[in-house]
Formats: structure tokens, sequence, C-alpha cells
């Protein structure tokens, strides 16, 4: 999720490392610190495989910075990962966060849609925290008053992200209906 942030940040405009951590902190940071020791590796992975430029440049009052830009190589691992997100990124809520940020950046919307999708389906299937007998436990069934907290709010999350992502499937389907001409439907 770290490079899939490096580039999606980078899609929107060059920043130079410092910038792009705070906007990565910004972003998941609060549940997914990133340390330099994570960053600049990456950062540097993306550099020689030609995804990411730098060049260096003078600082207002300090040394010279490392600015970074998105190569056409990189805009299109970009789009990519996009549209084709891993599972774990579907199904991890800070990933898929991470996903949803820069979606925006796939120009169709039946593929925005696609990957939307694969979210909803994911939240439709029973699920749980805890299980008793195979079966998912309810809030009203946890018989502990922090594992019923823990399940209320989980299903009220969920049922509020399931109504975004029913009304934004819809808006980008009506959207991709208009975009395919007459003749192709």
């Amino acid at each position: 999720m770290l490079e899939l942030s490096i580039l999606g940040f980078l899609a929107e405009e060059p920043l130079h490392g410092y910038e792009l951590k705070e906007r990565i902190k910004a972003l998941s940071g609060h549940v997914r610190p990133v340390s330099d020791g994570a960053l600049y590796p990456a950062i540097n992975r993306l550099v020689a495989a030609g995804l990411l430029d730098q060049r260096t440049e003078e600082g207002a009052s300090a040394a010279p910075r490392r600015v970074l830009s998105l190569t056409e190589q990189g805009r299109a691992e970009l789009l990519e990962r996009l549209r084709g997100p891993k599972q774990a990124e579907i199904t991890d809520h800070v990933r898929f966060n991470t996903v949803l940020a820069f979606l925006r950046h796939l120009d169709d919307p039946a593929e925005q849609a696609a990957v939307l999708r694969r979210r909803l389906d994911f939240l439709e299937a029973p699920a749980s925290f805890f299980y008793r007998q195979g079966e998912p436990v309810r809030a009203e069934e946890a018989g502990d008053l922090f594992r019923e907290g823990m399940l209320r709010v989980a299903r009220a999350t969920g049922k509020a992200e399931r109504e975004w992502l029913r009304e934004a499937i819809g808006t980008l389907s009506r959207a991709a209906s208009r975009r395919t001409p007459a003749s192709a439907r």
C-alpha cells in the first residue's frame, strides 16, 4: 500500500520526500505509520523500476531537495494497480481507503464501479469478529459489553459503507452507459 500511496500522490503533482511522507501520514499514518526506513527504500525501488523520476532542486533555506515525479510507466502501473486491487486491498478497510483515495485516476467509470462492486460483494457476505459453532455472532448475542460495542459499531459502519457503495456504483454505471455509444449497447 505504501507504493500505491507513493504512485497515487505523485500522479497529482511532483513532491519531495518530506511532503510525500506527510501526505501518506495524513491518509493512513494514524493507523499504519510510515517510517523513513520504509518510505525511502520504497521510493528507491520505484525509481530503479523506472516508475519515478527524481531531480534535485535548491532548498528554500536548507540543503538541496530530491523532487519526485511519476513517469509514464509509473502512471501505467498506478492504473493497473487500481484496476485490479489485490484481495487484501478489497477486504482490509485501511488498504481499501488507500485504493479509494486514488480511484479517481481511472478514467473509466465502469472500471471504477467494478472495484467498488468487489468491495460491496465482500461486505455483503456474513461476517463477524467472533464466531460460535462456525456461525457469526451478532451484537445482541455477544454476551459481553465490549464485544457487543465492537459488533454494533462494525454493523453501523458497514451499513453506511454499503449504502454509499450502492449509490456510487449507480452513479458510475449511469456515467458508463452515457459514455457507451448507442450502437455498442
